[in-house]
């Protein structure tokens, strides 16, 4: 919520208007007086990294009277406040709603009372409001996700991650409970984030004979050799009948029927609290009545597509077995490129769901090279079991591409009876696999369906908005970005500079400068001079003047051959002599490693998911007389996120949208955010707020002046 407030407090200011904090929430508005305060650039400061809100939050029931309404109408109106902004959940924006929607009849009231006068009513008689969705549940209609929503389930993973390496010591059966009254959400994707034995939501009650099901599940998952089990529920799971469902219940079946030895932790308000995550910094009433009327497939469709779609997953995952009989194909994973967190997830899920297809599974060792070096065998369902949070990759990976290696690989896919690949993996993932296209017209092993996922921290593979791996890398920034600027509370007048990791790919540098409040980020795509430099010195050394006497300055590793992280330290610590001195920092290859983020973990499963499922279809639409024969443009494809969905796009078509030399799309969606970044650094730009003016998926920046904001 910080991020938010401090965001709309910098533009606000930057647009030239007065803005002002209303100090806890609808309680503030209608008692007035101090509660309502003019906000300025520096109070705002080193907000960034607090969880919670600074300006306070509180239930109001004033609010909800007209009487309490005509309090907090009058306290905007002789404010000159014409313009609210409502950060909150449910509660928040439907009062937010009553209050536009009474405001002409409440001035007129307020008129007749003597509150104001008709003059100020006047000047006041119209409200604009906006509304951002702030709330851990993802329970609201509108947006795909809440701010709160990420932060809350990585506080809810770190306590998992916790708890997994204690129960497997132990051979002990977890069951947790999370947030959610009317929404499963975040037991959803705790659940498939970790792989949980079993998940208990509100919208999809069990079956009446559930303690059966749950009970054959924790046996069959013990006997396969696995020495713990996570059960996870929503603090509003029920049954089929409306009957809550509670971790204790779930205790007392576990132990009575089994005997396992059972926890209980329930998260509570541990969920809320904490550092935002860089995600959270960057249809409710429906749901509950189809609930209420045992109308569950109907909530499960309200929720949207992308909650059902996460449910059909973790179903698929967690309560399918691989049948007896087999499809008769074989499919075979590799990673290829640096590692990424998530690959792992990727992994796990590909290979499970290709059992589940009836397949028979390979796992190929250290990425092409490996496929070179008949490095391959065959891999089980139990093998993959605790993959989903560990980071780095399992099988390894390598930068090796199979140009080379074809006689080997086409042999090695020969003997061991390969019929499609799956490959996941940053750049090399997928100019090896253009190399593979190119070997089919000489070697007709090549011609089978093959799929490739993106899996790179630089998030630079054409074709997708997002790779998994990127978003553990951000965070892992971002973290490390409030604790260098936290170092220096201290002491004052300090500048850090630090390099980030991305190829020519600006990406991380500029999202964690926007998550971070820096206060300029260097990327090759935005090409910048010693002029620039000059600026961004001057800017810092008016800064220090002010009461915020620190700075944050992002360097893309390879954005100037030239304007090295050392020469920017020393022109910086030459020129700021007297006004500041400087540190810098070289993050490195710890931007790679650590635990996946529940972003990470959860994209990467539905990205194997949904590789195997278009992988299995391709196999089959090729198979000709028992011989599979795959050499057409859309039988070798890159699964992609594009705006909302999951897309197939065939790798040829996406030459043609690849800078090649410096190893990055020629359209990259997040420049256009990059006016943003400098507004916030208090930089005197223009920026289109038009309603032409989308923020996703624009080409290069072409910034247009609009006085009239």
């Amino acid at each position: 919520m910080n991020a938010a407030v401090r965001a709309v407090v910098r533009v606000g200011i930057y647009t030239g208007a007065k803005v002002y904090f209303v100090h806890e929430g609808y309680q503030g508005l209608v008692d007035g007086g101090d509660n309502i305060k003019e906000a300025t650039w520096e109070s705002v400061s080193m907000m960034l990294q607090l969880g919670g809100t600074v300006i306070g939050s509180a239930r109001c029931q004033d609010f909800r009277t007209r009487e309490g309404r005509l309090k907090a109408a009058r306290n905007l109106v002789k404010r000159g406040i014409t313009n609210l902004c409502v950060i909150g959940g449910d509660g928040s924006l439907t009062g937010a709603d009553t209050f536009r929607a009474e405001w002409s009849s409440l001035l007129d009231e307020l008129v007749k009372g003597g509150g104001i006068t008709a003059e100020e009513a006047k000047k006041s008689s119209y409200l604009n409001i906006v509304g951002m969705v702030g709330s851990i549940d993802n329970d609201f209609c509108g947006t795909d996700m809440t701010i709160g929503t990420d932060s809350a389930l990585h506080r809810i993973m770190e306590i998992v991650d916790a708890i997994t390496t204690t129960a497997q010591s132990h051979q002990r059966t977890f069951v947790l409970e999370v947030m959610g009254r009317h929404c499963g959400y975040l037991a959803l994707i705790t659940a498939l984030a970790c792989g949980a034995d079993w998940v208990f939501i509100p919208e999809s009650p069990p079956e009446d004979d559930w303690e059966d099901h749950l009970c054959r599940r924790l046996t069959e998952t013990r006997l396969g050799g696995s020495r713990l089990n996570i059960i996870i529920v929503a603090e509003g799971a029920i049954d089929k009948h409306g009957k809550a469902i509670t971790a204790d219940d779930i205790k007392t079946l576990v132990v009575k029927r089994l005997e396992y030895d059972t926890r209980v932790t329930i998260l509570g308000h541990v969920q809320r609290g904490g550092t935002p995550s860089a995600f959270d910094r960057i249809l409710t009433k429906d749901v509950t009545t189809a609930m209420n009327e045992g109308r569950f497939e109907d909530a499960l469709k309200l929720r949207g597509r992308s909650f059902l779609n996460n449910w059909n997953v973790y179903k698929l995952l967690a309560h399918i077995r691989p049948p007896s009989t087999k499809s008769g194909y074989t499919l075979a994973v590799l990673n290829v490129g640096a590692p990424a967190a998530g690959m792992n997830a990727a992994v796990r899920s590909t290979v499970r769901i290709g059992l589940i297809h009836g397949h028979r599974m390979l796992a190929v060792h250290d990425g092409f090279e490996g496929l070179a070096e008949g490095k391959i065998e065959e891999i089980s369902w139990e093998r993959v079991g605790s993959w989903t949070g560990l980071g780095g990759s399992k099988l390894g990976t390598k930068r090796t591409l199979p140009k080379k290696y074809f006689e080997e690989i086409s042999i090695n896919i020969s003997n061991f009876g390969i019929h499609g690949l799956v490959i996941i993996g940053g750049f090399e993932a997928f100019t090896g696999s253009l190399e593979l296209m190119e070997g089919r017209a000489k070697f007709e092993e090549l011609c089978i369906p093959l799929c490739v996922i993106p899996a790179t921290v630089s998030n630079n593979v054409p074709g997708s908005d997002f790779s998994i791996g990127a978003d553990t890398a951000l965070n892992t920034i971002t973290t490390t970005c409030d604790r260098i600027k936290q170092s220096a509370a201290g002491t004052k007048r300090r500048v850090f500079i630090i390099e980030t990791m991305g190829g020519f790919c600006g990406y991380l540098a500029t999202m964690a400068g926007l998550a971070g409040g820096a206060d300029a980020v260097y990327i090759y795509e935005e090409r910048f001079n010693i002029h620039d430099l000059q600026v961004n010195v001057e800017h810092l050394t008016e800064k220090m003047k002010t009461t915020v006497k620190r700075g944050l300055v992002l360097r893309n590793e390879r954005c100037n051959e030239n304007y090295t992280t050392d020469f920017i330290y020393n022109l910086y610590s030459e020129e700021g002599k007297g006004v500041f001195d400087c540190r810098k920092n070289v993050l490195g290859h710890m931007q790679q490693g650590g635990t996946p983020t529940p972003f990470d973990r959860n994209f990467g499963t539905k990205m194997g998911a949904k590789a195997v499922a278009w992988i299995t279809g391709k196999i089959k639409e090729c198979t000709r007389h028992g011989r599979i024969f795959a050499n057409t443009k859309d039988s070798a494809c890159l699964l992609g996120m594009r705006k909302r969905s999951l897309v197939f796009q065939p790798l040829t078509e996406l030459k043609e949208q690849t800078d090649f030399e410096h190893r990055i799309p020629k359209e990259q969606w997040w420049l256009k955010l990059r006016p943003i970044l400098k507004i916030l650094a208090k930089y005197n730009i223009e920026l289109d707020t038009t309603e032409k003016a989308h923020l996703e998926h624009v080409t290069r920046k072409g910034i247009a002046l609009e006085s009239n904001i």
